[in-house]
């Protein structure tokens, strides 16, 4: 019963920071990891657990992603799904030791990419290099670090927008809801044939990320930005300490 009101209330936080700002993956995983699942398979049931919010999300976007031309669409979305399963499969060839032990600095490096995502942003605007092929390269492997490990996921590819010279933040928003989403998919049913979901722990953190994504609108107008990223920061850091120790110690 602990367990269970542990991961509901890690999932129900997780839905309203990834409905807020993102950052649900610093709540989900460690949570799964504290009710004693096993690294590699926690880290697959916390992108099981936040599978809904990205769903959400696309329908949510579905109108700024039917102004995205179908064939890009359709060539954006090919490559996502390749990273994302590449990603997926390097995590199931990768031991719980292993993984233990890299666990920490996905934590800070996903803390950071959200602690300085609007600085990305702008940095990528002054580029501008377009979505050629080294826009492709980028888009891939943005999608291989999502289906390993999914923190910081939707900061990195609205930075890559940027890159690419987007500057519509709605029409941003949209393309990334939708990418998120086909990465999720692929990345689930990945997890899911290979059986490294917790099922049980999976549907009480998916309804969990639900009801939470929901109440995150309310939070949104009621918190301001800067004490939410602060809140996040101080969440991913602790959490990459406890896991450090935990890997190192």
């Amino acid at each position: 019963m602990v367990d269970a009101l542990i991961l509901g209330l890690a999932a129900f936080g997780a839905g309203i920071l990834n409905t807020v700002a993102g950052g649900g993956t610093f709540l989900t995983f460690p949570a799964l990891v504290l009710a004693g699942i096993p690294p590699v398979m926690a880290n697959a049931t916390s992108a099981v657990a936040v599978f809904p919010g990205y769903l959400a999300g696309a329908i949510g976007f579905r109108s700024e992603l039917a102004q995205v031309p179908r064939a890009r669409l359709v060539r954006l979305s090919a490559v996502t799904l390749a990273g994302g399963l590449a990603g997926s499969l390097l995590l199931m060839v990768s031991s719980n030791e292993v993984f233990a032990r890299i666990v920490p600095g996905l934590l800070l490096f996903a803390t950071l990419v959200f602690l300085f995502g609007d600085r990305l942003r702008c940095a990528g605007a002054r580029s501008g290099t377009g979505e050629g092929a080294a826009g492709m390269a980028g888009l891939l492997l943005v999608s291989i670090y999502g289906g390993y490990f999914n923190g910081g996921l939707g900061i990195m590819l609205l930075a890559l927008f940027s890159l690419w010279g987007m500057r519509d933040l709605h029409r941003m928003n949209g393309l990334k809801s939708g990418l998120s989403f086909v990465l999720s998919a692929i990345s689930v049913a990945a997890f899911a044939v290979a059986g490294l979901v917790a099922w049980p722990e999976a549907a009480l953190m998916m309804l969990g990320s639900a009801l939470g994504g929901y109440a995150g609108a309310p939070v949104a107008r009621a918190m301001p930005r800067r004490v939410l990223r602060a809140l996040i920061g101080i969440v991913g850091f602790g959490m990459t300490l406890v896991f450090a120790l935990r890997a190192w110690s």
